[in-house]
């Protein structure tokens, strides 16, 4: 994250109009949830977590990030991540977001 993005914010976030504003940063907030109390991988399915132990909830979110601002946004959206939790925990992220749009781990 650039000094830029730490006081005016992410750009692919900032440009968007306001109501996909309010929802990315929604979506945002649950993303950081889940990564705090379940994490986006596991050892295992069940629960949350799909047949590939990967979290259902930061999937379905990812996909709809991807919905509204491709890979840019899911690239802030990693990075908002990686700021508020731990570089171990966004590379999981990166891991549970394999096969959305362009993403690449």
């Amino acid at each position: 994250m650039s000094i830029l993005e730490a006081i005016f914010g992410y750009p692919a976030i900032r440009q968007l109009p306001p109501q996909k504003k309010k929802e990315v940063n929604k979506l945002l907030d649950e993303l950081v949830k889940i990564g705090k109390l379940d994490d986006y991988l596991s050892l295992q399915p069940g629960g949350p977590f799909n047949v590939r132990c990967h979290h259902t909830g930061a999937r379905k979110i990812g996909e709809r990030l991807n919905e509204i601002g491709g890979l840019e946004l899911m690239e802030a959206a990693r990075s908002h991540v990686k700021r508020k939790l731990k570089p171990v925990i966004a590379e999981h992220l990166d891991y549970c977001w394999q096969n959305i749009g362009e993403w690449k781990p």
